[in-house]
This record gives C-alpha cells, structure tokens and sequence, in this order.
C-alpha cells in the first residue's frame, strides 16, 4: 500500500508540474504578444445611438409561383437612369464612405472576390445570355489600356480603368407575371447589367455622340444577400435605414422602357426615335396596368 501511495504522489506531482509549466509557457507567450502588438484605441460612440448591425440582415424570398396559376407574363427591358435624382442612391458615394459604397462598386467588389459571376452581354440580342465570363474576363472589362497619340506622332499608353463617376445607369431584365392564386401583377428581376460612358480612345474624353456601353449582365438573385447586407442613405431620415435589395424590392427607382418582348425581337429604339421612343415607353407602361385591370370583372 505504502508502494502504491508513493507512486501516485510522484504521478501526481509530476502531472501537475507539467500542468504549471505549460499554463506558464501559454501566459509568457501571451505577453509577448500583447507587447509586440501596437496598444488599440477605443474610439468613443459616434452618436447619440448605437446604430443597427446591418450584417444580420438576410433576403426576403418572393412568394412562390407555379407554372399553371401564371395567366400573364412579359419579359421587359428597361433603363435606370442614375442622372435623375430620384436614382442618386445608387450613384453615391463615388468614393466609399464609411459602410456607405456605390451600387456599381458594390457588384465590382462581389464579382472580384468571386461572390458573383458575370455574363457576356450581346447588344445584338438581349435576350440571350449563355457565355459566363472568366475573372480575367471580368478585370479587362473593368480595366484597359487605351493608347492615344500626342502631337509628336507617338503612342502613349493610357490607362482606362471603369470607377464609380463613369456609371450612367443599369439595364435591367425582368418579367412581369399576373399570378390568379394571390390575383396579384408581380415583377421579377433576373438579370442586372451596369453601363458606363462611351470614352473617345483619340482625346480620352466622354463621347457626347454615343450611348453608354454596356459591361456585363449579372443574375440578380445571386446579388441580392449583397445588397440586403449594404445601406443606402436615407434621403427622409438617418435613423431609419434602407438597403439595395429595399430599392429594388420596393420599386423605389425610376426607369424608362427601351423593349418589350416581341416577335420581331428588336428594341424601341429600332423603330422610334427622340419623343417617339418616350411615348412609346409610356405606352408600354400603360399597358401593363391595363392587363391588371383587365383581369378583374366588376
């Protein structure tokens, strides 16, 4: 008995030295760091609140559809102008400010970080979206190397790299449905596609001639948790928040119609010209509340 006593006091004595030794070794090693690492700075509250912790937020999904309970549906084209000032929210800020970015800055950040993809835009048929592209794809259409010519007769290569101020709109492609189970007419966007200003290669100025260039169309579903995640600024009250995915969601955006789908497959612009296209767009518009209205007997 005294034997085995005297073992578990030496197993005892050892395991708890081994113990010590490491709590000490873990405890030095800690201060080190604590030592090397710069002291942080607590910064005090900027405001009278807390603000929300927007990062929670997730996607709202839309109501579920079948098949057999559409009984209208038309695919639309339509322009976001981000000149008109109701659209500011999604030009703003050019820069990045604070948790504050573009809409454009926004898709570019997810499509480099591999978040998004991004699909060939055929401005021949805008219908037909097959081609995705790879990131280096991607990074020559957000980036190029223009060359123009001095009065000397030499080349110098010019950097033309697509930012924020070069937005002009998003072309937007998306389906309205009347759906007789909630006799509801709901829109859905599918695809998004950022475009920018036409730069002349010669003088490396906007083109005032030519439209803007179209980039690339993204799936819009797969961008909305970015959206939902990012704030936009509230133009009626700082203390209530908004989103992206809240613009879209709620139609808060203004737009122009540039095609509606037809059998000649071909835009408005092909056949209107200057007043003609507007009111042709209006009439688009219109037609659109008359179905809903058209599907109700009185």
């Amino acid at each position: 008995m005294k034997t085995l006593s005297k073992i578990f006091g030496v197993s005892f004595l050892v395991f708890f030295g081994w113990e010590f030794s490491s709590a000490q070794a873990n405890n030095n090693a800690g201060n080190n760091n604590q030592a090397n690492q710069a002291p942080s700075v607590l910064l005090p509250q900027d405001g009278a609140f807390k603000p929300e912790d927007v990062s929670h937020h997730r996607v709202v999904p839309p109501p579920f559809m079948r098949y057999a309970d559409i009984m209208w549906k038309e695919r639309i084209w339509r322009v976001i102008d981000t000149k008109q000032k109701i659209n500011e929210q999604l030009y703003y800020p050019i820069q990045k400010n604070g948790n504050r970015i573009s809409l454009y800055d926004l898709i570019r950040e997810g499509l480099l970080a591999g978040e998004i993809k991004a699909y060939d835009f055929n401005p021949a048929d805008m219908d037909a979206i097959s081609l995705q592209l790879t990131l280096t794809e991607v990074k020559n259409k957000l980036s190029s190397i223009d060359t123009i010519q001095d009065e000397n007769g030499n080349m110098t290569p010019v950097p033309n790299n697509v930012t924020s101020d070069k937005i002009r709109g998003y072309l937007i492609k998306e389906d309205w449905h009347f759906e007789k189970q909630r006799s509801v007419l709901d829109p859905r966007i599918l695809w998004i596609c950022p475009r920018i200003v036409t730069i002349n290669k010669n003088t490396q100025q906007e083109d005032p001639t030519a439209g803007p260039t179209s980039l690339f169309w993204v799936y819009f579903p797969d961008l909305r948790p970015m959206l939902a995640k990012t704030p936009v600024f509230n133009q009626q009250n700082d203390a209530a928040w908004i989103s992206f995915d809240d613009i879209f969601w709620k139609r808060q955006f203004s737009s122009y119609i540039i095609q509606v789908s037809n059998v000649f497959n071909r835009s408005i612009s092909v056949y209107m010209k200057g007043l003609d296209a507007l009111a042709e767009s209006d009439k688009a518009h219109d037609n659109i509340a008359a179905v809903e209205h058209n599907m109700w007997q009185y």
